[in-house]
């Protein structure tokens, strides 16, 4: 399990340094003249020069990757072109924003996901199946914003049972974090649930028809207990697409955040990405790509945990 686990970590960290030096040179390719985005199209080009000597654009290259990413070994990531703040300290800000949204609507699609999958999946022909399937074939069909901006007059406006637009940090108010962040996670978790249900119900039909399901149940086990074991062996599919899911609802955020108006890290990229902020835009990048190395390892290691024949793949 150790060497199962070290592998996963290298293959990480490989994936973290390709994707930010992929990064640091396509952002400096798609943005030539940051200057002109930073300043606006009043500034003189007396200003755009003195701007760009600023921030060292005067300078090789490599040059300029060399020193962001001996800084960013040391968890620095310099600072903002837009406002010269630090940028690690404006993404403490942001990252809990997002991360609090992301983490409730990954926790509403695996719950809701798995309990469709497991009973769809169990009882598959029977009217709650066809609903179920009826349902999910909607909800993929439905653009997201269009379901945000339904969810933000019914739930916000008409029955005033959420916050329309806002964001309340927990130190505040855990109750009103709670009701700020709600309906953007549910927004996302919509289709979600469908994905997760419909790879779950055909694990469980799968695995329900193997011999070693009718072997425990002609051993006297009690349904419950059959279903546990069903649920075990049809998991990996499930957990695998929550995890990708995990993944996809970050970028996603940036759409919700929009719409309810939530200071995350949604919002930061496309300010960031209009003000030529390239610092910024890195930062978000490294941090998104760890939150995608680290929701990887945990789940192979989880995968590893259900099914030892994934430790030696």
């Amino acid at each position: 399990m150790l060497l199962f686990t070290a592998k996963r970590v290298l293959s990480g960290i490989l994936l973290l340094v390709a994707v930010s030096t992929g990064t640091f040179f396509l952002a400096h390719l798609a943005i030539s003249d940051p200057t002109a985005s930073l300043l606006g199209t009043t500034a003189s080009p007396a200003q755009q020069a003195a701007l760009a000597e600023k921030i060292g654009l005067g300078r090789p290259l490599l040059v300029q990757f060399w020193e962001w990413l001996s800084h960013v070994v040391l968890l620095d990531f310099g600072v903002s072109w837009r406002n010269f703040q630090p940028v690690s300290a404006q993404l403490a800000i942001k990252v809990p924003v997002t991360l609090s949204v992301v983490t409730l609507a990954t926790l509403i699609t695996a719950v809701v996901g798995v309990a469709f999958g497991m009973i769809t999946g169990l009882r598959p022909g029977t009217w709650f199946d066809r609903i179920i399937k009826g349902i999910s074939v909607v909800l993929f069909a439905l653009p997201g914003f269009w379901v945000s901006l339904v969810l933000v007059m019914w739930l916000a406006v008409q029955l005033k049972w959420f916050p329309a637009v806002g964001y309340v940090t927990p130190t505040q108010s855990v109750d009103g974090w709670l009701r700020s962040i709600t309906l953007p996670a549910i927004s996302l978790a919509l289709g979600g649930i469908v994905a997760v249900a419909e790879q779950l119900r055909n694990a469980v039909i799968a695995q329900s028809r193997q011999d070693w399901v009718r072997t425990l149940r002609s051993r006297g086990l009690s349904p419950a207990r059959v279903n546990l074991h069903i649920l075990r062996n049809a998991s990996p599919a499930a957990l695998t697409v929550i995890a990708l899911m995990f993944v996809g609802l970050l970028s996603g955020a940036i759409v919700v955040e929009q719409i309810f108006s939530l200071p995350g890290l949604g919002q930061l990229t496309n300010q960031s990405s209009q003000n030529g902020d390239i610092p910024m835009l890195l930062g978000i990048t490294v941090i998104s790509v760890v939150f995608v190395v680290l929701i990887n390892l945990l789940l192979d290691l989880v995968l590893g945990w259900i099914n030892p024949k994934v430790r030696v793949a």
